[in-house]
């Protein structure tokens, strides 16, 4: 199937439902039905008909029915406009080779321009600044919110694209329920994930735990990770609640290299972890929450070494640590108002050195650097009548090396019949990181922070009672990003960089009876300076079967015009993966699953170097007790 065959089909559906909504002759001025209680773009929960941000929420069932371990790619299918880079069927990696790099709108989480949060608190790597998607579990999540476009007012550095904030679970239902899930699959994979929640009156526990392994589908590219997760929670009445977490991973993952210069011994030891506790408050008029977080990783890596060559004689070794407190609250001004007020403070450090491999001898410490941040920052929203809601934000951010910089946003929400009408402008920037300052040959320790403004248009209604649709326009402009440059013979990373991009990206949901339901979406993207890992279309569509102990879903995902490599000599990646999941309940406590992947055998990289793997199958079982 070409791109233009799926797009052509997206762009009927599209065709239908606006007819259909057109259709409607007398509005509805009443809050509608396709309004979600989202966190992730003011911090206190809010009807998103009432914020001018785009925000996707994917659901913890969405989440959990493909029955995979991470919930990246899940979000690589369902948000229009992200995409998520991959190299094998377990595994992302770090270092040379690496993949889970999330990008949207053409600003990439491999450059540390897109935020991973956990609850509303940064998830990074201290040193390089990027996510480490290794980390990013199902097991802990009950939903995800992705806000697309800028979100540093509330969010700081490294939120300049958008965020993907993952929402952990919380024990509802009173009781104690455990659920355990094993799966095998295509080369030597196997997952399992044992989980447990309590609910006991106003106590509330989830703690879960996970191993996954896999030889995937290359030599020398085998993954191990274990890890476990654990959250109380304490009501201590209607207004007051507090809760504390934990979250340990490691995984051990070995890269062959590209195909072109294969690597021996290019092995990683990986250990990421982050603590929060949090006390929250919830009123009528007013919300708020003071949270303390801590997240933590080790590394040792090493990089191999050709065919004939001589091994390393030394691991790569780093650490780092990210401590924050957040702490804000939200209230009523007056009629039709909420004014969030708030402040946030970071420490960061990031250590790097070699180790002798035969005698375990750490050597001088190539970097050592721990850097501070405090941020204030006010978001104004007012409904100036029943139809429209305006906002604005600011936010005071100084660092203890690049100094202040102060970040502007302003909206529009109109709420047209039963649609949703937004309009946004707003800045985003990213600090350098401590590699790009201190760390190799190419640092610069006198880098500014890179900066772009962003100004989208969105449309979001239903159509009759069982179809929504939305669709989104975006332009925006940066300046001073960070390329390496030859600079009097040596490479030197400069502000130099520009980026325009632009675009659209549309979805549509479709419940079309009892047991049928569809999902679709698609992104379009200009960019007039190209990045690799941002392709210039995307179109996703997904059908869902669920009857009585059945559920069926498959799926088609149409990539075209990916850059794998780009300068002089560019390269281009064009694909299409279908998939398809069915799950069968035997008994009230026994599921069965099977799925398979890239069912149409598809040859492509999306790693230069790095093919992909073929068709590939999972199957496995679900007990709940």
């Amino acid at each position: 199937m070409k791109f233009r065959t799926i797009s052509a089909a997206i762009a009927c559906l599209f065709l239908g439902v606006i007819t259909a909504n057109a259709a409607v002759s007398e509005p509805d001025t009443t809050t509608n039905y396709i309004d979600e209680a989202v966190v992730t773009g003011t911090r206190a929960k809010t009807l998103s008909g009432f914020l001018p941000q785009t925000i996707s929420v994917v659901s913890h069932e969405e989440i959990t029915s493909p029955n995979r371990l991470n919930v990246l790619p899940t979000l690589n299918e369902l948000v229009p406009g992200l995409f998520v880079t991959s190299r094998a069927m377990l595994g992302y990696g770090v270092s040379t080779g690496a993949a889970g790099g999330i990008s949207v709108r053409g600003l990439s989480g491999g450059g540390g321009q897109m935020m991973v949060l956990i609850d509303g608190h940064p998830q990074y790597q201290g040193i390089f600044g990027h996510p480490i998607a290794d980390s990013y579990q199902t097991l802990m999540t009950e939903r995800v919110e992705v806000l697309r476009g800028p979100a540093s007012v509330l969010y700081g550095s490294n939120a300049m694209g958008g965020v993907v904030n993952i929402i952990t679970r919380k024990s509802l239902e009173e009781g104690v329920h455990t659920d355990l899930n094993l799966s095998a699959g295509s080369y030597g994979t196997f997952q399992g994930v044992l989980s447990n929640r309590v609910r006991k009156g106003r106590f509330s526990s989830v703690v879960s735990g996970q191993y996954a392994r896999s030889n995937n589908h290359r030599p020398r590219m085998g993954f191990e990770q274990y890890g476990g997760y654990g959250k109380v929670g304490y009501e201590f009445s209607d207004n007051w609640s507090a809760y504390a977490d934990v979250d340990i991973t490691h995984f051990n993952a070995s890269y062959p290299g590209a195909t072109s210069a294969p690597l021996f011994d290019a092995d990683q030891w990986i250990t990421r972890g982050v603590a929060s506790a949090a006390i929250e408050n919830h009123y009528d008029r007013t919300d708020g929450a003071i949270s303390f977080y801590y997240n933590f990783g080790n590394h040792k890596i090493n990089d191999g070494h050709a065919e004939g060559a001589a091994p390393q004689a030394n691991w790569f070794r780093s650490e780092d640590a990210l401590a924050g407190v957040s702490a804000w609250q939200s209230f009523g001004l007056f009629k039709g108002n909420t004014t969030t007020v708030g402040i946030d403070w970071q420490s960061i450090h990031g250590k790097a050195w070699n180790q002798v491999i035969a005698t375990g001898q750490d050597l001088e410490p190539m970097t050592d650097k721990t850097e501070s941040e405090i941020a204030g920052y006010i978001d104004f929203r007012q409904d100036v009548a029943s139809w429209l809601t305006v906002d604005a934000g600011l936010r005071a951010d100084n660092h203890s090396k690049s100094g202040l910089e102060l970040v502007p946003q302003g909206g529009l929400a109109f709420r047209i019949g039963k649609g949703e009408l937004k309009a946004m402008v707003s800045k985003g920037f990213r600090r350098p990181t401590i590699r790009e300052m201190y760390l190799f040959r190419p640092a610069n320790a006198e880098l500014e922070p890179e900066r772009i403004m962003n100004y989208e248009l969105a449309w979001k209604a239903p159509a009759g009672d069982n179809v929504t649709y939305g669709l989104n326009v975006f332009y925006l402009k940066g300046r001073n990003m960070i390329q390496t440059q030859m600079v009097n013979g040596k490479p030197l990373n400069v502000n130099t960089g520009p980026v325009e991009n632009s675009g659209a990206e549309l979805e549509l949901r479709w419940r079309i009876n009892s047991s049928w339901s569809l999902i679709t979406n698609g992104s379009f993207l200009h960019m007039r300076n190209p990045v690799i890992a941002a392709p210039e279309l995307t179109a996703y569509l997904g059908l869902q079967y669920h009857k009585d102990k059945l559920h069926i879903s498959a799926g088609g995902m149409e990539v075209a015009g990916l850059y794998t490599a780009v300068g002089d000599k560019p390269v281009k990646e064009n694909f299409f993966l279908a998939n398809l999941n069915a799950s069968y309940q035997l008994t009230p406590w026994l599921g069965i699953w099977a799925s398979g992947d890239n069912l149409l055998n598809q040859k492509y990289e999306i790693n230069a170097g790095y093919p992909m793997p073929g068709i590939n199958f999972m199957a496995g079982l679900t007990l709940t007790l």
